[in-house]
């Protein structure tokens, strides 16, 4: 794990006597979660215990990593006490509901790391070039295997929330769109139009999907994407007053 840093390059602040820490992408890596979750909550004991403790995570859960299962059911029953907690949706729990309702879409899904996902919930994923009724059958078991909590957690996953000068969501928003009329294909998506932007926002956007081996300050946004999955790094930003920190649990590599 690594000492939190201070970046104190961008204006804004969360309101007054809250202080929030936004994950990044998850990936199915649920060691990597829990030893974050640990130093998040070390970190939070160092603050006045009238602070409102919030966690806001970006998104993307599943796929790619080992234990989608293991993570869904840890944000859902198991996360620190004491906090209030807001979990977004990314692309990747798009996908997998797009699947349920239409197999056909398994492709795709193969194509963004289901193997994982299923392997998690104990279904064994089809190639990606077998019969339609391969697909199908393989959203029967999944459909079955996938607990009650666990899908109507991922169908009520909002797609952004915002807390004073900041606005949180999976990949971004489109610059000269007001936050409030930006479309959900947008948030879940979008990258170079939002990423190469240096326009004022009207917030700081804090968002996922866009991995790297370090977080990214810009003017107008955070990125806190350092690829748990294929860097190993999972990383929060904690947001308090106008201050920025960063921690980053480290899978541990021979």
């Amino acid at each position: 794990m690594t000492e939190a840093k201070s970046m104190t390059d961008v204006s804004a602040s969360v309101p007054e006597g809250m202080v929030i820490y936004a994950v990044g992408d998850i990936h199915g890596q649920l060691q990597l979660l829990d030893n974050l979750l640990k130093k998040i909550v070390a970190d939070s004991v160092l603050l006045s215990k009238t602070h409102q403790r919030v966690l806001v995570f970006v998104g993307d859960y599943g796929d790619r990593g080992p234990d989608s299962a293991g993570v869904i059911e840890r944000l859902i029953s198991d996360l620190p006490y004491g906090f209030e907690a807001h979990c977004l949706m990314g692309n990747h729990e798009a996908i997998l509901l797009d699947f349920l309702d239409d197999p056909t879409l398994l492709e795709h899904w193969l194509r963004n790391g289901a193997q994982a996902t299923l392997a998690s919930y104990g279904i064994d994923a089809p190639n990606d070039d077998a019969p339609v009724a391969e697909f199908i059958r393989c959203r029967d078991h999944f459909v079955a295997a996938l607990p009650r909590t666990h899908l109507e957690f991922l169908k009520t996953l909002p797609l952004s929330v915002s807390f004073g000068d900041y606005h949180f969501v999976h990949a971004g928003i489109r610059p000269g769109v007001p936050v409030n009329r930006q479309e959900r294909h947008d948030m879940l998506w979008i990258r170079d139009e939002f990423l190469d932007s240096d326009e004022d926002l009207g917030c700081i956007v804090v968002h996922g999907h866009t991995p790297g081996p370090e977080p990214v300050v810009r003017c107008n946004r955070i990125g806190i994407d350092t690829g748990a999955w294929v860097n190993g790094r999972l990383t929060a930003v904690r947001l308090l007053g106008d201050e920025r920190w960063f921690l980053t649990a480290e899978e541990e590599r021979a």
